[in-house]
């Protein structure tokens, strides 16, 4: 019996020189790889070809406009045939990126000549060919005139036999005619990978500060005589807008600003009494108001959110708006569209649970049984606030709603819409966070807030800075609406200091929720939120008693958290993710790590291409003041072991002598962060 040979499956053809391995990809390149203009990014690929022969290697990145990009790479391991080189994009749009292999005859004439004439051996020969070689390089695609010039140089003195053999090899070998042939080399063979996608988006998408409030809490009052509230409004709300401008945020985030239905209202504490002038959970959209595409009658109409935008506009803020698709039970789509519902044996529509938490007042949406329909819907939705001004949307549990449908509505929204970031509040599995990162969420969420060690800090954003930087960008929150951990119940101010330093130059983008300012550290039993959370209730936290001749001047962390952000401002090695280094520090609470980035010259300004480097130290301990030895990786900060350094403190203003070993002192009792910036002698 004769055995059936096994089919295989058929195969990408590969070049005359192969180029494998590309990265980095997105699901084997089936999804763009991620950055921001001006951001540069390591591409790496393996190189190779027969016998002895020298190879190169390029990256080509293809502008929106089709015109082609070229940076050399360099080869990092030539026993693995390891190629790498650094890149970045100009201008926002969808680019593309490949690897191209290449025959190189110019180092592989330089490898053979080098050796033979050195031992007299084919002198002549070698020679001849050389200048074969360079009468053909002086004509080869790209050569500008000046550089044909410098090659027809090297060719006189490698023909002008009345000079020694080394001297004439030497003027082709080194000097201006190896570094023209080296920088627009001779290029047989060419053989190009694929070319894979390349999304470059604006700055914002990859570094921010974002500040959350409730438009609602912002102007709140309580009357003393009749014991009730009054809301305060969006025009209210604009007025606190120059304060957070003042602080240096970038974005200004809003929970839903939405009707909130009376069905199964949520009182104080998440309590099942609501009285009838409790205002609800914002998160509970819907009621004979309207519903995702309407405002709570409380906060205004649309000309006051218009103008709501308009002054953040004016005030440099941009304004983020946070979706949630779920309903209350008094929403429009419920009696509209009960399709897009999930109904339960009995009849009744399934409400949200995450047991044992109970959402008796939300209606999750379900779009399996008319996507088409809820589709078309959402994205109607989006709409009405893109053209009300909004530029960034915060999306409440996306992890619960299917990928598919977040991967088309971003695209779409994007079709028309290419500024639009979407940052995803999916505190879920990492696959999870993950996939919405790849379709199309420029931000994420992270377990930043639950990461308080040194080694469980250093590990989590290794990871965020090199498994995952080229498609998920996180965004660091210390604390938010539903999040207030124990280390920062307990932790006192140089707890809060601490975790707002490290957020802010940790990663590029990170958040402030309303508050964290006045260090609001109580939480209710049981739950790591806050008690007599806004979510529940009005919040009047009497911002006018913090200030210059209130009551309790002197009491707010508003002038730390402005001058992190001027920090960050000021140094463009914060604005990267992928660019950061951790250093050694004896002791096990104190954690160094270091960003450094080399910023090109600035025309408009008159400023010179120059090295940034910002070092920062932090006490991970709040409860206690330590010593302990530093460790610098010198050449990470652009130094020699043997140099020293003026370390500039950004918080304190203090100056020190630092050398590679340096002791270092941080506690409450003095500032837990240091914020250093490196300065050369």
């Amino acid at each position: 019996m004769t055995a059936t040979p096994l089919s295989t499956p058929p195969q990408s053809p590969i070049g005359r020189i192969p180029v494998l391995d590309v990265a980095p990809l997105v699901d084997a390149g089936s999804r763009p790889t991620k950055s921001v203009v001006g951001e540069q990014f390591l591409v790496t690929a393996t190189v190779l070809r027969e016998g002895h022969d020298a190879v190169g290697a390029s990256v080509v990145l293809t502008d929106p406009d089709g015109v082609d990009h070229l940076s050399p790479m360099v080869c990092t391991n030539p026993g693995l045939n390891e190629w790498e080189a650094v890149v970045s994009a100009d201008r926002p749009g969808m680019w593309t990126f490949r690897v191209e292999g290449w025959s190189d005859p110019f180092g592989t004439w330089e490898h053979d000549a080098t050796i033979k004439i050195q031992a007299d051996v084919d002198t002549d020969l070698m020679l001849a060919e050389g200048a074969l070689l360079l009468e053909r390089a002086a004509e080869s695609e790209g050569r500008t005139a000046e550089g044909r010039e410098v090659v027809l140089t090297g060719l006189t003195a490698l023909t002008d036999d009345t000079r020694p053999p080394q001297v004439r090899l030497s003027a082709v070998t080194h000097g201006p005619v190896h570094e023209e042939l080296t920088g627009t080399p001779v290029r047989d063979m060419l053989s190009a990978s694929t070319a894979y996608p390349l999304l470059v988006e604006r700055e914002l998408a990859l570094t921010g500060a974002w500040y959350e409030f409730f438009p609602r809490s912002e102007g709140a009052v309580y009357d003393e005589e009749t014991h009730r509230w009054r809301s305060g409004t969006l025009r209210t709300a604009a007025k606190r807008l120059t304060a957070v401008a003042g602080m240096g945020f970038d974005v200004i985030y809003i929970t839903p600003i939405h009707p909130i239905g009376s069905a199964a209202k949520k009182g104080p504490n998440n309590t099942l009494d609501a009285g009838p002038d409790d205002p609800g959970v914002p998160y509970a959209i819907g009621s004979p108001d309207g519903g995702h595409d309407a405002i709570h009658p409380d906060l205004g109409t649309f000309e006051d959110f218009d103008f709501f935008v308009a002054e953040a506009r004016r005030l440099g803020l941009e304004v983020a708006m946070d979706i949630a698709l779920q309903c209350s039970p008094d929403h429009p789509w419920v009696t509209e569209h009960p399709e897009w519902f999930t109904t339960r044996a009995d009849g009744t529509i399934a409400f949200a649970e995450n047991p044992p938490k109970k959402y008796q007042d939300i209606y999750p949406l379900s779009f399996d049984n008319d996507p088409a329909g809820a589709y078309a819907e959402m994205r109607r939705v989006i709409q009405v606030w893109i053209d009300h001004g909004v530029t960034l949307f915060r999306v409440d549990n996306p992890h619960t709603k299917p990928v598919e449908f977040w991967q088309w509505l971003i695209q779409d929204v994007a079709h028309d819409h290419p500024e639009i970031i979407w940052l995803s509040e999916a505190f879920t599995k990492p696959a999870m966070m993950r996939s919405l990162a790849k379709v199309g969420f420029q931000q994420s969420y992270t377990y930043y807030a639950w990461r308080n060690t040194k080694p469980e800090l250093q590990e989590y954003v290794e990871e965020l800075a090199t498994e995952t930087a080229h498609y998920m960008r996180p965004s660091f929150w210390p604390t938010t609406h539903d999040i207030l951990t124990p280390y920062m119940q307990f932790g006192g101010p140089a707890a809060w200091k601490l975790r707002a330093a490290l957020a802010g130059t940790l990663v590029p983008t990170y958040g402030i929720y309303a508050g964290y300012e006045l260090m609001e550290n109580v939480a209710r039993p049981g739950v790591e939120e806050q008690i007599d959370n806004e979510k529940y209730q009005y919040k009047n936290r009497h911002w006018e008693d913090y200030e210059p001749g209130g009551a309790k001047e002197g009491q707010s962390l508003a002038w730390y958290l402005r001058r992190l952000n001027e920090i960050r401002r000021a140094h463009p090695a914060l604005h990267w993710l992928r660019n950061i280094t951790f250093h050694h520090v004896d002791d096990e609470n104190i954690m160094a790590f270091s960003k450094r980035r080399v910023v090109p010259a600035d025309e408009e300004r008159g400023t010179p291409e120059h090295e940034d480097v910002v070092i920062v130290i932090a006490n991970l301990d709040p409860h206690s003041t330590r010593w302990s030895r530093v460790v610098f990786d010198m050449p990470s900060l652009g130094l020699h072991p043997d140099e020293g350094f003026r370390a500039h403190d950004l918080i304190t203003d203090q100056w020190w002598d630092f050398v590679r070993e340096t002791m270092v002192h941080l506690g409450p009792d003095h500032e837990p962060v240091h914020i250093i910036e490196l300065k050369r002698y």
